[in-house]
């Protein structure tokens, strides 16, 4: 399905509509799970047209998309706003449950150089693949150590670690624990033969409850 010709009333109610209730959007009128990184970078869920207008109020200038372009509703609205409020939109798409693709973590690295600040970056709830592009931030742009960098991602912004979404804590802290402290940088590892995002994905073992809440309760993307 293509992009639905916004300009039409009835076309926009119906997409904004879509949003509101099959995007959880009604819960995040009044929830941003919106952190500040350092002055130059927010971390937020998805945010409503309404709210990127308060953003872009606030001096934002960049919007990161970690939720990738779709043909869905969110996306529509998000790239409908950014036009109209003048904000640049970045598509960086992440998954939540998998292992990081070595392009993606190498493609957060450059767009950290070269994006224009202040920028905000979001997925859906802000939790999880906000969390991991977070440490990227603070390890590739900040010069954080990732032992400090990783505490981005942990329950003050709802991550839980127990579910699929596990899976991302176990890459910072293999990386942590095994690799960091031999001196060897995150995006080496990454292109070398050792780092295997797929076997990675394979061996990480959930906990039934973990899934329960996020799979189930939470219904997290």
């Amino acid at each position: 399905m293509s992009s639905p010709d916004l300009s039409s009333p009835y076309a926009r109610f119906k997409v904004q509509w879509s949003y509101f209730w099959g995007d959880h959007a009604f819960i995040r009128f009044s929830f941003t799970n919106a952190h500040w990184i350092d002055a130059k970078l927010v971390r937020t869920n998805q945010p409503s047209p309404r709210q990127l207008a308060w953003w872009k109020k606030q001096g934002i200038k960049t919007i990161i998309n970690l939720r990738g372009p779709r043909e869905e509703p969110f996306y529509w609205l998000e790239k409908d706003a950014c036009a109209r409020l003048g904000l640049t939109l970045v598509d960086a798409p992440l998954d939540s449950r998998d292992a990081p693709l070595v392009e993606r973590i190498l493609k957060a690295r450059e767009m950290f150089e070269t994006i224009e600040y202040p920028a905000l970056l979001h997925c859906k709830s802000g939790a999880d693949r906000a969390g991991l592009m977070g440490a990227l931030y603070r390890y590739f742009h900040l010069g954080q150590p990732m032992a400090e960098a990783r505490n981005e991602l942990g329950r003050r912004t709802l991550h839980n670690r127990e579910g699929k979404t596990g899976v991302l804590d176990m890459f910072l802290e293999t990386y942590t624990r095994e690799i960091e402290p031999k001196g060897v940088d995150l995006a080496q590892w990454v292109q070398s033969g050792e780092y295997d995002s797929e076997a990675m994905t394979r061996d990480f073992r959930s906990r039934w409850w973990g899934d329960l809440l996020v799979e189930r309760i939470l219904r997290r993307e």
